[in-house]
Order: structure tokens, then sequence, then C-alpha cells
């Protein structure tokens, strides 16, 4: 079976097709400003980073970023230029000449966008003023120990002066679009629009700030959306004045956006305010994309894994590599938002059910969720030193064993095996299987915890006993640090290690997006995510079949909390049972779905939004309510018509099979058939229109 990509990474065969009125561009400046412009925070960096080449595409030299200037994220990504744009050039010596530190340059990503950036620092003997000018405009009061808030206020003030300047100098055009990301930025917006300046306003949220608070307390969130007090929750958080400021972009700006539906909901009830356009986030597929190669990518990076694998668990390295899966969950150190809290369950349940049914297969599990640490746990160390030392030894038997069997067949000889081996020999291999044995059992974790008694994963690894037993079919590697190529112990990155990987699993409780399961996806690593997750949810619209395209969604909005580990359970389990011909198949179906996250399809909701705020702001000039794109209940992804029609459907009643079945399998399946059969069935919408609008919340909705 060829392992080629199915769909044209080019023409993006299959997609629906949207053709909007193009903008003058070239009468128009678009300035996107967010505090994680050069500056990674979240994945609010990752979402303006990768969509930077489309919109540097659209808008060529009249595209520019505004964000925070910090000295060493300057020196190591942005090249410092002169403004091209003399009007741009004017309000930056305005604001120089009244003792503000500006910078310009290009960023040195994918689309070279040029950025502005303001020196927070400089400015700061402002803040006073300008927190009273913000009171003025608004009645938000700003206490002075939150710094995050100050800075904001600081950048904001700073965004709208700049704007102000900029806008005073021109007449009928360019007209200017201003496109804010998130509550750190709403305070230029605020105060444009109490300023009563031409420029049209976007303001996106990528989650709610009460949102993120409520559910990281245990807060039965979802079920109770229209019965919080948010008033009350907000200030009892002691966030009240970041909400408001939060509220108050939201409802006054021209447009404003989310990332997902289930956030659109979420904004409705929290910030009283339907979003215009949900702008799903895309990634830049070129990135993560192999071509020919990710099968082969999958294979070598599962190796250098297996490798790691062979320290950690030495001594104890009694169950068979080939027949061991890699699973994993990734992303920020919150429990029970990230879901690790319901993983943690369904893996102890997987581990009974492949005890009972004594399945061979061996499942790892690695949660990379950056934690507090001291150090690496020495007996990790150790584990990697002992597997290196049996490596070497190993190679020196092999290289004398090599001469003597080389020199002997020369002769003409069959060598005797009893004494092409001397004692010397034997006695080293004795001693490296002596250096193997073991009286404790392979830690769970990869460093020494600073705080390990109160851990929320460790602490729940201890009640539910997966300690890395012999007998265990479950084994937990917890690694509580970002991964990196120079590691000592897992020398790998990121990208590299989701590659190596079989599955990784998200269930989310609260996930405005999800780009970690979108980044399986891109690189044809199947992945377990939520229909509480904005990724699980744009999923499910897009594809008729998302687990036959190696995409499981746990219900975890309408099942109660059992049910949904419970299902999550199913899941795990019926992947174990695959076999390795199965993955194959699905992970070619999961690289196929990439398309759908591409920029250069998802983008077309941004440039939506803008056109719909020019529209509001200059209706003279943009007359016209511009068409919306493509609903996306409109285009799915159809069911895999090949035989058999999906890996979970076909799986054997146990996980071992006959090498015939194995063999029938193959001449059944024929990639490149069943990719141009997909793009024969893709449904064609359209209705045109507004996009949906949040739903009201539905009886029978359960807390997970």
């Amino acid at each position: 079976m060829p392992l080629a990509r199915s769909l044209s990474m080019t023409s993006l065969n299959g997609l629906p097709q949207w053709e909007d009125e193009d903008l003058p561009v070239e009468d128009l400046l678009l300035f996107e400003v967010s505090w994680e412009v050069t500056n990674k925070v979240g994945g609010i960096y990752t979402v303006i980073q990768t969509k930077a080449k489309i919109t540097a595409d659209e808008w060529g030299e009249n595209y520019f970023l505004i964000g925070p200037y910090f000295e060493h994220n300057v020196k190591t990504q942005v090249e410092v230029c002169e403004p091209p744009n003399p009007a741009i050039k004017k309000a930056m010596d305005t604001m120089k000449s009244q003792g503000c530190q500006v910078f310009f340059g290009r960023w040195l990503i994918e689309g070279s966008p040029y950025v502005l950036l303001f020196d927070i620092g400089s400015a700061a003997w402002n803040l006073d003023r300008w927190k009273g000018e913000f009171w003025d405009a608004t009645n938000i009061g700003i206490p002075f120990h939150d710094r995050e808030a100050n800075d904001a206020v600081i950048f904001g003030s700073l965004t709208a002066w700049f704007l102000k300047e900029l806008s005073c100098q021109f007449d009928d055009k360019p007209n200017v679009v201003a496109h804010f990301h998130e509550w750190q930025a709403g305070v230029g917006l605020i105060l444009s629009r109490s300023q009563k300046l031409p420029v049209a306003t976007i303001f996106t949220t990528h989650a709610t700030l009460l949102g993120r608070y409520l559910c990281a307390a245990n807060i039965d969130f979802y079920n109770n959306l229209d019965q919080f007090d948010i008033d009350k929750e907000a200030g009892e958080r002691q966030i009240y004045h970041r909400y408001c400021m939060e509220r108050a972009s939201v409802h006054c700006a021209h447009v404003f956006t989310t990332v997902s539906q289930i956030t659109a909901i979420e904004a409705e009830h929290m910030l009283k305010r339907n979003p215009d356009v949900v702008t799903p986030n895309g990634l830049n597929i070129k990135k993560f994309s192999a071509m020919h190669e990710f099968q082969n990518l999958h294979s070598m990076y599962k190796a250098r894994i297996q490798e790691f694998i062979r320290g950690h668990f030495y001594g104890h390295l009694d169950f068979s590599l080939e027949n061991t899966l890699f699973f994993f969950i990734a992303g920020r150190y919150e429990f029970s938002n990230k879901g690790a809290d319901m993983f943690l369950e369904a893996l102890s349940r997987l581990n009974f059910l492949l005890r009972v049914h004594k399945s061979d297969v061996t499942v790892v599990v690695f949660f990379i969720m950056p934690a507090k640490t001291n150090n690496f746990n020495v007996e990790t160390l150790k584990g990697q030193a002992v597997r290196k030392q049996l490596w070497d030894t190993a190679q020196s038997v092999k290289e004398k064993f090599g001469k003597k069997l080389y020199n002997a067949l020369l002769k003409g000889e069959i060598p005797d095996l009893s004494k092409i081996l001397d004692r010397d020999d034997i006695t080293i291999m004795k001693r490296a299987i002596f250096s193997t044995q073991r009286h404790c059992l392979p830690p769970v974790t990869t460093h020494n915890m600073i705080d390990d008694g109160n851990d929320p994963i460790l602490n729940t690894i201890r009640r539910i006993g997966l300690f890395n037993n012999r007998t265990d079919r479950v084994k937990v590697i917890v690694h509580p640090e970002f991964l990196s190529s120079t590691s000592p112990l897992l020398p790998l990155d990121y990208e590299e290690f989701v590659r190596g990987c079989h599955l990784g699993v998200f269930p989310s409780y609260y996930e405005p997006w999800g780009y970690t399961p979108a980044e399986c996806t891109v690189m044809g690593i199947p992945s377990v995510t939520t229909n509480l997750s904005g990724f699980g949810c744009f999923m499910q619209e897009h594809v008729a079949d998302p687990a036959a395209y190696g995409i499981y969604i746990v219900d975890r909005r309408f099942r109660s909390p059992d049910e949904s580990c419970n299902q999550l359970t199913q899941f795990l389990y019926g992947f174990c049972q695959q076999s390795r011909r199965q993955r194959i198949i699905q992970r070619n179906r999961t690289e196929r779905l990439s398309d759908l996250l591409d920029w250069r399809y998802l983008g077309r909701y941004y440039m939506h939004a803008r056109h719909l705020a020019l529209s509001r702001t200059f209706p003279d000039k943009f007359e016209m309510e511009p068409c919306a794109p493509p609903k996306t209940e409109g285009f799915r992804f159809p069911r895999p018509s090949s035989v058999p029609p999906s890996p979970s459907v076909s799986q054997h009643s146990s996980p071992h099979q006959s090498e015939g079945e194995d063999e029938d399998e193959d001449e059944r399946y024929d990639e490149d058939e069943e990719a141009e059969r997909d793009r024969q069935n893709i449904k064609s919408p359209f209705s045109l229109g507004v996009l949906p609008q949040g739903k009201k919340k539905q009886h029978g909705e359960f807390r997970n």
C-alpha cells in the first residue's frame, strides 16, 4: 500500500470553496493586537504565529502586528527595520518624542509580518494618568497590586494612542481595521471606541476568564451556565476588574468572535453577547506535513521512544516492545480541565480489561505536563546509563564474535560455536546481566517532584495502584517537563515524540479549542478528544464518522462522569485490539483530515469577520453585508467507503489474528482508491448565511 497523502496540499481538494468579494486591501491597513505577539505565553501565540503567512499573503505590506517589547524576545525573533509606511513612521516618532520607546521590524516567522512593539516599562510613568482616563471612560478601577492588569492598561493606552496618531493623518483612506485578541489587548479597543477613532474593531476571546476559573474549581459549569451570578463569582475570585475589562471589550467591538461553538455558548452566558462569527484555529500544515514519509517517521521516532523504555524498565522488561502501544497526554498542568483525572481512572479500568482478557498488548502512557521539580530522578538516569552500558557491551562482543567468524569462513571452516566465545566474553555478558537486576519498581516519574505528596496526578496513581508492576498491562510515566531534543533522558522534541506515539488522549472538560489533538491529526496520529472541546465539536460537524478517521470523541456533556469514563475506556481498549495493519490504515485516514485544519481553509472565517467589521464601521464604503463562509453543517467528510469500513468496526474478537486474515485485508484495501472515493463522496453544501449562534443549554447535561 503506497504511503502517500490522499488530498493535494496545494488545491485542498474536496473542501468547499467560498468566494467573498475581495476587499480593497491596498486602501486598508490591518493591525492585529495581542500580548502574545513575539511573546509566547499560551496558545494564542500559536494562533497568531501560524496564521501570519496567509494573512500576509492576503494583505501584503498593509498587515502589521502590535505587541509588547521584551528584549530577549526581540533579539532572537525580530529583525529591526524602518517602517515602510510614512504615516506609521510619523506616529511612532510622535510617541518617541514624548518618552515612549517603540520598536518596528519583521517577525522572523513564516510570512515575515511587520511587528510594532511597545516598551511597557518606558511608559509606566503614565500609569496613574492612564488608569484615571480609563476610569473616566468605563468606570472600571484597576487595583495597584494586579501587575498583569496594570500592564494591560499601559499596553492598551499605547495602542489607542498609536491608532489615534495614525488615523488623524488620513482623510478618506486608507481605512484601518484593528483586531484585538483577549482581554490583555482589550483596553486599546475600549479606548479607541471611547475616543471615536475611525477604526473598524474586532475582538476575539479564546477562552473566557471566568469560565477558566470556574472549571478549574470543579464547578458544574456547562449544566449551570444560565444560573451563575456572574458579578458575584468574579468578585469572589478577585478578578472582577479583569472580567469587566473583558466584557467591555466584547461589547465595544464592532465584531465579536470566538474560536469554537462551545466557547460561543459560554460567551453568550458569561459575557452576555452572542459572537458574530466563529473563527476556528488552524495550523500551517507545511510545518507538520511529512508528505510521503509520515508513516516512516512514525516508525523512526517510535524506535527512539522504545530505546527510552528499554532503559526506564530495565530489570522489568518482560513485555514485548513490538506489542507495546504508546499513549500520551500533554498540555498545561490543569488536572481537571485537561481531563487527567478521567484519563487516569480510564487507565485503571483498561489495565483491568487487558489483564482479565490475558492480552499480550502492553500500554505505556506518558503524562507530559510541566510541574515544579528539583531535578531528574536518579533511578531514571541510572536506567538510561544501564541501557547504554549494555549496548556498548553487546557491540564489543559482537565485534569480537564477527572477527572470529570472518576468519573461520575465510579458511573454509564452519566455526565451533562453543569456542568462538571465550571465558572472558561469557564473564562480561554475565556481569552485564547482573547489572540489570533491580530491587525496586521502575519509577512512575522521571523527575523529583517538589511537592509530590500533594500532586494530584501522583496521588491518583497511588489511589488506583498503577505502580508499573510486572503484572500491570498499563505502565505510567510522568514527565513533568517540556520535551527537548537535548534532554539526557528522552532526547526528542515535541513533534518527534508525537509522531512516535500511537494515540494522543485529551479528554478535556474545559478546552475552548485544543491544539494538542489538532497537532496529532496533522501528523497522522489518532487522538481522543471530547464534545466539550472546540476541536471535538469542529470534527463532529465536519466528519461523518470521526472514529473511523482516528478522532475518538468522548461525550462529556450529556453523559454522567462514570458513563464518560466507561466510553473512554472502551475507546482505549478497542484501540488496543487493532492489528498493526488496522493502525496503519487509520493513521492514513487521520492524516487525510489535516487539510481541514489548514489556515488556507479556516482563514476564510477571519476574512469574513474583517469584512463584517468594515461594513458596520464604514457602511457608505462597504454597503453590503458580506456572505458568510459555508456553514460547517453542510460539509462533512463521509464515512470511509473501503472494506473494512473502519478499524473500530472491523476489529477481531481478540487482539490476535491469522496471517491469512492480514494478507486478505491487504488485498482488499487500497489507500489511493479509498481517497478517490472520499473525494467523490464529499458532499457539496451550501446554504449561505450567518454562522449559527451559540445554542442554549440543553437539559440533561452532566458535570464531568
